[in-house]
């Protein structure tokens, strides 16, 4: 195997590794493909040069590309003398985590707070309720401290998320190299 074979192999595997785990931020191994693509081009690319790359239909590497900026994973670039619109990697990965894991963690819990907030009021409903037998006021008063034991836990997260925003969390976490 030639050395520049060598680098391709080592570049696709890392490639190949990344866009598995981006699923875990919601985004597609094939959009996570582009993304390591751009990341390892020396310069800004062309949907068609994407495409030829990938294999992927334009259609597709256009709104692969439009979730990356979205993202603020990928940006438009100008240069002079090049008319069809020029895309490069934004390479800051701790703000890409930080955006990422933001808005997709805020989500989550927001949806949760939602839940278990109108499943206390219900369970508060039952509790209070004068018809209520006793047993099941004391089946909803095990469940209540359960779920509020769950939302104080979806707090720590939403504080979790905030220092992640703020960058506060490089303070204890900082960026840069670990010794392995």
């Amino acid at each position: 195997m030639g050395e520049k074979e060598q680098l391709e192999r080592a570049r696709a595997r890392f490639i190949d590794s990344m866009a598995q785990n981006m699923n875990l931020y919601g985004i597609t191994p094939s959009v996570g493909r582009l993304y390591g693509l751009l990341y390892f081009s020396e310069t800004p690319m062309t949907l068609d040069c994407m495409k030829d790359e990938l294999g992927m239909s334009k259609t597709s590497m256009s709104t692969s590309v439009r979730q990356l900026q979205e993202l603020k994973m990928v940006e438009k670039v100008w240069k002079k003398g090049v008319r069809k619109d020029l895309y490069q990697s934004i390479d800051d990965w701790y703000e890409t985590f930080s955006d990422l894991f933001s808005v997709k963690w805020r989500m989550g819990v927001s949806l949760n707070i939602s839940s278990l907030r109108k499943s206390l009021d219900e369970i508060n409903e039952l509790i209070e309720d004068q018809t209520t037998s006793e047993e099941l006021k004391a089946e909803a008063r095990i469940d209540k401290e359960k779920l509020e034991h769950a939302l104080e836990y979806y707090h720590w997260i939403n504080r979790l998320i905030d220092s992640i925003e703020t960058k506060e969390i490089f303070k204890f976490i900082p960026k840069g190299k670990d010794k392995e």
